[in-house]
């Protein structure tokens, strides 16, 4: 009863604290809270020959301050903030701060009342010198009598996975020190809670031996690691470390960490709520995320946007994935639902966050961009409590549990995108039938145009409508199943009164997502099913019939009477 009632009360105070801090988060003054001048307004325009930051200086209008940085795309940009702050207008020296991004060069021009102007370059090897806590670039600009009136930057190679100039602002030496020792106690505190959380986990590991808590300890060091590197801490380490190396550990650490976060929600809950196909999706976008961040680590700069965009929507899917996972927990009747929820709310909410940053739904915060941290922080907060209660709880349910771990799990018969027979059951299925059957195999057109039109959901959705035009068009004795990404197959018996047209008609007719226009391809063949070398045979017919309905512009059928070479 008291521990009820004490976990009521801190709960709800947790959930008042993260509301707050959520709505303060979206307002556009907390994005830089503490970390100097308010933000730069910046202007941007593609190099071209004969520019030179004198001329360019003296010529602002030459300069967009409309459109998005992320619109430009890559390359080669000058970025101009044209008004100062009235903090920078002193003679007071000044440093300019912006987030770490990547790219392969840029010059920093300064412009003072007197008309000097001076060059600070950073190199790519030379960002990990200039790194602050909070992977903050920071670079001094000399002292001089007169005010700072004017900055440009020429930016060279610019992969603009999240812009050109990021968070863009100036602060005295005094603002960056404090700004350094807040940021360092933010994230020693994190350390702390980190280490004890490990202490105290790995202590009940070895009297309990639960997976959860062992995988929540790996998650907890991957999540350390990453904040050494994501801080700029480890660059103060290793400072001749290139900053591209920072950030494939940013990215490897990360899709880590929420892998890991996926396996404990799996461990953590009853087996009952990962049954079926809510474990397949788990299963699926864990490897998604390790997958992508893999992906990141060894393959930048080699298309660094698809990358990092491949990397957003890997998180993107475990955010999706979340509400099912509650909602099957709530089905469940989950004894663990309401303490699972309340302790990784605020990771939840800021992943879906730091989601919309990286794909330039949200404007850049640095709390946003340091959203992890936060939201760990506030979860090891009640992680301890909340594991407490699982173990607390696994007394009354050790019989059931152990039961449903025993228990033989029948294989899936069908696909669970499109409620279909798989390739597995329809083999099964098909293989063995006396007599003719005509085999077509469907195909649908241009699909992975269709996914980059509408997205991968809008793409999944648009092979739902056709697996449902399909049963709508075949007979009940019609084997129907998903044999691929896009391919589907269809087995009636010979002499059956159904044209592979009359499919495609209905196909046609369907309202497919977002009003778009999607056709399909059929090749069909005839013959015998007695054997798997007759099916062999015979799919080798259709797929070449298949073939020659694509060649011939597509949204047709053809049959395939030859014999199989």
């Amino acid at each position: 009863m008291i521990f009820r009632l004490a976990y009521r009360f801190i709960s709800s105070l947790y959930l008042l604290i993260l509301m707050v801090g959520i709505i303060g988060l979206a307002t556009p003054a907390a994005a830089q809270i503490g970390l100097g001048s308010a933000p730069l307004k910046l202007c941007i325009k593609p190099i071209a020959s004969g520019d030179v930051p004198d001329r360019l200086f003296r010529s602002p209008a030459a300069f967009d301050c409309s459109t998005a940085q992320t619109e430009f795309g890559r390359g080669d940009f000058w970025v101009l903030a044209s008004h100062m702050p009235n903090s920078a207008r002193a003679t007071t020296p000044l440093s300019v701060r912006t987030a770490a991004i990547w790219q392969r060069h840029s010059t920093l021009y300064a412009r003072f009342a007197d008309g000097a102007i001076v060059a600070l370059p950073l190199g790519r090897s030379d960002i990990s010198r200039h790194l602050q806590l909070g992977a903050i670039v920071e670079q001094a600009i000399p002292a001089r009598p007169a005010p700072l009136v004017q900055l440009l930057w020429k930016i060279e190679g610019a992969s603009n996975l999240r812009g050109i100039v990021v968070g863009a602002q100036t602060a005295t030496s005094e603002e960056s020190a404090r700004n350094n020792l807040f940021m360092a106690a933010l994230y020693a505190a994190f350390g702390g809670l980190c280490i004890a959380l490990l202490v105290h986990n790995l202590a009940m590991w070895r009297a309990m031996k639960h997976d959860f808590q062992i995988i929540y300890c790996l998650m907890v060091v991957t999540l350390m690691i990453y904040t050494l590197s994501s801080s700029g801490a480890l660059a103060w380490l290793w400072p001749s470390m290139p900053d591209m190396d920072r950030i494939r550990i940013n990215y490897l650490m990360l899709s880590s960490s929420a892998s890991l976060a996926l396996l404990f929600a799996r461990s953590y809950f009853e087996p009952r709520v990962f049954a079926g196909w809510i474990g397949v999706a788990t299963r699926l976008v864990t490897v998604l995320l390790m997958t992508s961040g893999v992906s990141f680590a060894l393959l930048v700069p080699w298309q660094a946007l698809a990358l990092h965009k491949f990397f957003a929507f890997s998180f993107l899917a475990m955010v999706a994935l979340i509400p099912a996972v509650l909602w099957r927990a709530w089905r469940a009747k989950s004894s663990y639902l309401r303490v699972f929820a309340i302790t990784w709310a605020a990771p939840i909410i800021f992943a879906g966050l730091r989601v919309a940053n990286s794909l330039n739904l949200l404007n850049w915060s640095f709390w946003v961009d340091n959203s992890t941290i936060l939201a760990m922080t506030s979860e090891a907060l009640l992680s301890s409590l909340a594991i407490s209660y699982r173990i607390r709880m696994l007394s009354r349910e050790r019989d059931d549990a152990r039961v449903q771990e025993l228990a033989a799990r029948a294989l899936a018969d069908t696909d669970p995108l499109t409620g279909l027979l798989n390739r597995r059951s329809f083999l099964d299925r098909a293989i063995g039938r006396d007599g003719e059957h005509v085999l077509m195999i469907a195909d649908l057109d241009h699909f992975k145009a269709v996914n980059e039109t509408i997205g991968h959901d809008g793409g999944d959705e648009v092979l739902r409508v056709f697996a449902r035009s399909l049963r709508a068009s075949l007979p009940a004795e019609a084997l129907v199943a998903r044999i691929g990404g896009e391919e589907f197959a269809i087995v009636l018996p010979a002499g059956t009164p159904i044209e592979a047209n009359a499919i495609l008609d209905r196909l046609r007719a369907e309202r497919m997502p977002f009003d778009l226009t999607v056709t399909a391809s059929i090749g069909t063949s005839t013959g015998p099913l007695t054997s798997e070398i007759d099916w062999k045979k015979l799919y080798r017919r259709a797929d070449r019939a298949l073939f020659a309905a694509k060649t011939e512009g597509r949204d047709c059928a053809r049959h395939n009477m030859a014999l199989a070479a």
